[in-house]
């Protein structure tokens, strides 16, 4: 922690000393816009260390493993799934993300799941059609992005009500860390069962299966360290993938003038996805912890320091992106964001859940017609880490 004192943090940080987590969670973007003007890099003790708000250092630090490391002790997932692909650096990250990340590059990805997801959203969105109203991201996106999941990991046998009590088994452990608690004993026989599942999954070697393919690669992984992936692949294929499309369906709902030139002009789905995930992106924090003392953008970070970066925050940084905090489909530098992190962490699976969330939407505006936000049962984006709306009630012209 930094050895600055209370007074001293007052003085030089008075914006981000007063942030409270409830303002983070709820709305943080007029907290964010004051801490990337005066404080691009402040001390909040609420997160018990730094926030970077810039677009420019967020890359830094995102770029520089030798000093901002993801390899701490502190790193809740690694507390629950052991080490991994999330909680390492340097030669030990490739070994353990060369396996999984090849396999999901663009081409592959594409002649691997495009009819597996077209088929899976046809049948979701096909049971909702009759009802004429439903919450999207219980009822679409959180069912699909653990649908794609379980087909990509060729977990056979095992059902995606399995594959989501896991996850959440898994969720609930890190938050229990992260608030300074222990891991309830749900999260070890989730594990476990996981364990024997990816086993099952290896020696099956169906085609096309992502841990049998991991498990032959070069690099060796033993079946322990197949097993911690699997878990990490679990939290950026869930829940960033089902808030991205939950964000995205909001965003273009709620701005009628922007989904009236996606419906003019379907070629502009595209386009609406990244600049939904620069305008929320559904992980908006990312970790890291430094490796030694450095001046970042004028702090004096200490070794040891976490410093958390905003990828909400770089994300609307007026220094970058023009009118930031406004949702415009059309703008022309929307890709520069950073919603699938940068540098060696940069997401494999962004291929994928893009062809999730531009699969999902298109279907619902074209099988559902009137779509429209729920004015009754309003919801916005909500979380300190993984922001989505708690619930998204739709309604739609249904047939008679």
């Amino acid at each position: 922690m930094t050895s600055l004192n209370a007074r001293d943090l007052a003085a030089r940080y008075p914006v981000g000393v007063a942030a409270t987590v409830a303002e983070i969670e709820d709305d943080p973007h007029p907290l964010l816009a004051r801490l990337r003007a005066s404080e691009p890099v402040s001390w909040l003790p609420a997160l018990d260390g730094w926030l970077v708000t810039s677009h420019a250092l967020a890359l830094r630090v995102m770029r520089e493993a030798p000093v901002f490391t993801v390899d701490d002790p502190r790193f809740s997932t690694a507390q629950v799934v052991g080490p991994s692909m999330l909680s390492l650096d340097g030669p030990d990250h490739t070994r353990h993300r060369d396996p999984f990340a090849r396999p999901l590059r663009p081409a592959r990805t594409r002649e691997r799941f495009t009819a597996f997801v077209e088929a899976e959203v046809d049948r979701l969105v096909g049971g909702l059609a009759p009802a004429g109203r439903a919450e999207l991201r219980g009822d679409l996106a959180g069912p699909l992005a653990v649908a794609v999941v379980a087909e990509a990991l060729g977990l056979d046998g095992v059902d995606a009500a399995t594959v989501r009590s896991w996850y959440g088994a898994f969720v609930e452990a890190v938050s229990a860390i992260t608030a300074g608690g222990t891991a309830p004993e749900r999260s070890s026989q989730a594990y476990a069962l996981l364990r024997d599942a990816v086993v099952a999954a290896i020696r099956a070697d169906s085609p096309g299966s992502l841990l049998a393919e991991a498990a032959r690669h070069p690099s060796g992984l033993d079946t322990a360290e197949v097993v911690a992936n699997t878990a990490v692949l679990m939290f950026g294929g869930i829940d960033t993938t089902e808030g991205m499309v939950a964000n995205l369906a909001f965003h273009l709902l709620g701005h009628p003038d922007q989904l009236r030139l996606v419906q003019e002009d379907p070629g502009l789905l595209p386009a609406a996805v990244e600049e939904s995930l620069r305008l929320e992106p559904s992980a908006s924090v990312v970790d890291r912890y430094a490796t030694r003392d450095v001046v970042l953008g004028g702090a004096d970070v200490q070794a040891g320091d976490l410093v958390r970066v905003s990828l909400a925050g770089a994300n609307r940084d007026p220094a970058v992106f023009a009118d930031p905090d406004r949702f415009d489909i059309r703008r022309a530098d929307a890709a520069e964001h950073l919603a699938f992190v940068h540098g060696p962490h940069f997401c494999f699976g962004a291929p994928l859940a893009r062809l999730e969330a531009r699969t999902a939407l298109a279907a619902l505006l074209d099988r559902l017609p009137g779509l429209r936000l729920d004015p009754s049962r309003p919801s916005a984006p909500h979380g300190l880490v993984f922001r989505k709306p708690p619930h998204l009630h739709v309604r739609w012209d249904a047939p008679a």
